[in-house]
C-alpha cells in the first residue's frame, strides 16, 4: 500500500517546474495535465473490529514497510548495483580463465531482506548418518621421526686423583627433563601456586607429588645405568606440604615412597635433601621458626617413608645474623635442643655459607650439639675461616660424622668464568674443572653445578673415575651421545 500521507509541498513544486521546462524546450508538444493525487488513508480498525474477516492484519507501520519494499528502487541505485556485478564478474574471469559458464554462480554479499526472523538450518537427522560416514576423512600429515643428534665430544685434560668416593648432583636430571615431546619429560619438581590449589583442590596438588615420586624411580634407574650413586632430592617433591594452611601428610603416597627407597637401597644409592634458604632456625620471629620446623618435619617424613637410613641427611645453612650473630647462634641452639622432634634432629646437619656463617662460626655449635658440618669448598673461598684450613675443618667435622655413624659429605662448586665481585662469584658455574686438594679419599661429594649430571660425568672423564656413556658438548641442554666408553 502507498504511505498514508499526501505528497509534500517540495514534491509538488518540483513537478510543476519540470512541466514548465519541457514546454519551453519543446514548444510543439502539448502536455496533458496530470490528475492530482488524492491521499490514501488507512482506515483505523479498532480491537473489536479485528478478526479473520478483515482484509489485512498488518498495522499501519507494517503496511508502510511492505509498500516501501515493493516500490522499485531509483535508477541510480540499480546502475550502481549492476556496475558492481560487472566488476565482480570481470575480476572472476581474470582470476579463473576459461569457460565462465562452468563456474558456480556467485552469491551477492547483500542478502535479501526479510521481515521475519532468520531461519536456522535444521540439524542433521540420523538418516543422514550413512552419507556423513561416507565422506572421506582428512588424512593427518605424517612427520618424519626425529632422531637424537650425535656429536663428537671433545677431549678433556686428564688428571690424577686418589679419590674413590661418590659424586652426586642435585634435584634435576637434564637429559630426562628435556625429553621431547614434553609430555615424556621425567622430573620430580612439579609444583604450583596457592591460587591453583584454591582452584583445583588439594587432591590435585597431591597428584603432582605422586607423579614426582613415580618419576624418581626412573631417575634412579638412569643414575644406576650411568654409574651415579648419589643424588639430592628436590624440596618441591610435594608442593606446599609444609604450608600452615594448605599443608598435608605424605601418608597417602607411602607405598610409592617405599618403592623409591627400596630401589635406592638396592643399588646402594645415597639420597639426601637440602631445605631452602627460608629455613631459618635462628630467626627472631616465632612464625618463621615454626614454618622452618614444619619444613624440616616434611623432609624427615619423606625420608622416613622411603626407608632411608642415617646417611639421608637434611642440610641447612645457619641463616641470617639479624644484626647480632651471637644472639642468632643462641636461638639456633635453643631451637635445636628444645623444639625439634627427634627424627628431625637425627637427620639435621649444618653447612657453612658464603655470606653469614663460615665454618669457624658453626663448628662450636656443631660439636656442642653433636650435629655434623657439611663443608662447602666454594663457600669457604668466599667466606673463609680465619686460622682454620680446609683440612683442619674436615678433620674436626669428620669426628662428628663418625660418632653419629653417618657417611661424611661435602659440597663442591666453582664460580662462573669472568666473575669478579663476591655477588658474581656466588653463582655456580656450569661445571667443575678440578677436585679440591684437601678432598679425602673416601667422601661423598655433591657437585653443585648448572649442568647437573653432566657435570658429574665431566669429572668422571677428567679423573677416569667411572665409565661414561652419556656426555654433553660444553653447552646447556644440548646433549651428546657417543658409543665408545671413555
Amino acid at each position: 500500500m502507498p504511505p498514508a500521507y499526501p505528497e509534500t509541498t517540495a514534491e509538488l513544486v518540483t513537478r510543476e517546474t519540470v512541466e514548465e521546462t519541457v514546454a519551453v524546450l519543446q514548444p510543439g508538444r502539448t502536455l496533458r495535465p496530470r490528475a492530482a493525487k488524492t491521499p490514501k488513508t488507512v482506515p483505523s480498525v479498532t480491537k473489536s473490529e479485528q478478526g479473520h474477516d478483515s482484509e489485512s492484519d498488518l498495522t499501519p507501520l507494517e503496511e508502510e514497510e511492505e509498500y516501501r519494499l515493493k516500490t522499485p528502487k531509483l535508477r541510480h541505485e540499480t546502475v550502481l548495483r549492476n556496475n558492481k556485478k560487472a566488476v565482480r564478474k570481470r575480476n572472476t574471469k581474470e582470476a579463473c580463465p576459461g569457460s565462465y559458464e562452468d563456474l558456480p554462480v556467485l552469491k551477492s554479499k547483500r542478502q535479501s531482506k526479510e521481515t521475519g526472523p532468520k531461519k536456522r538450518k535444521a540439524p542433521q537427522l540420523e538418516d543422514d548418518a550413512e552419507s556423513f560416514d561416507e565422506q572421506p576423512l582428512k588424512k593427518k600429515r605424517k612427520h618424519a621421526p626425529k632422531t637424537e643428534p650425535v656429536y663428537v665430544i671433545p677431549e678433556v685434560e686428564r688428571k690424577e686423583t686418589s679419590f674413590r668416593g661418590r659424586l652426586g648432583y642435585a634435584c634435576l636430571n637434564t637429559v630426562l627433563r628435556n625429553r621431547k615431546p614434553a609430555d615424556e619429560a621425567i622430573f620430580c619438581s612439579r609444583t604450583c601456586r596457592i591460587d591453583t590449589i584454591k582452584k583445583n583442590g588439594i587432591e590435585w596438588v597431591k597428584d603432582l607429588g605422586r607423579r614426582n615420586v613415580e618419576d624418581m624411580l626412573k631417575i634412579i634407574e638412569w643414575n644406576n645405568e650411568n654409574n651415579i650413586h648419589f643424588m639430592r632430592l628436590s624440596s618441591e617433591m610435594f608442593p606446599f606440604a609444609s604450608h600452615e594452611l594448605y599443608g598435608y601428610s605424605l601418608e597417602y603416597c607411602a607405598p610409592t615412597l617405599a618403592k623409591v627407597g627400596a630401589l635406592a637401597n638396592k643399588y646402594g644409592h645415597r639420597l639426601t635433601v637440602h631445605p631452602g634458604q627460608f629455613t631459618q632456625l635462628g630467626s627472631p620471629r616465632d612464625s618463621v621458626v615454626k614454618a622452618s620446623i614444619r619444613e624440616l618435619e616434611y623432609h624427615a617424613q619423606m625420608l622416613n617413608l622411603m626407608g632411608i637410613g642415617p646417611d639421608g641427611v637434611m642440610i641447612i645453612h645457619g641463616g641470617g645474623v639479624y644484626g647480632d650473630k651471637e644472639a642468632a647462634l643462641s636461638r639456633i641452639r635453643k631451637t635445636v635442643e628444645e623444639d625439634l622432634p627427634k627424627d628431625v634432629r637425627d637427620r639435621l646437619v649444618l653447612e657453612n655459607d658464603e655470606l653469614c656463617y663460615n665454618a669457624a662460626d658453626l663448628l662450636p655449635i656443631c660439636e656442642e650439639l653433636d650435629i655434623p658440618l657439611v663443608f662447602d669448598y666454594h663457600h669457604d673461598v668466599l667466606n673463609p675461616s680465619p686460622g682454620l684450613s680446609p683440612s683442619e675443618i674436615i678433620a674436626r667435622t669428620n669426628v662428628i660424622f663418625a660418632r653419629r655413624g653417618i657417611k661424611p659429605k661435602q659440597h663442591l662448586s666453582e664460580p662462573r668464568e669472568g666473575a669478579v665481585t663476591v655477588m658474581e662469584r656466588r653463582a655456580h658455574a656450569d661445571r667443575c674443572q678440578r677436585l679440591p686438594e684437601a678432598l679425602p679419599d673416601d667422601m661423598d661429594l655433591m657437585i653443585e653445578a648448572k649442568d647437573k649430571e653432566q657435570a658429574v660425568l665431566h669429572l668422571y672423564r677428567i679423573y677416569n673415575l667411572q665409565p661414561v656413556i652419556y656426555g654433553a658438548c660444553d653447552v646447556k641442554f644440548i646433549f651428546c651421545h657417543f658409543m665408545e666408553v671413555s
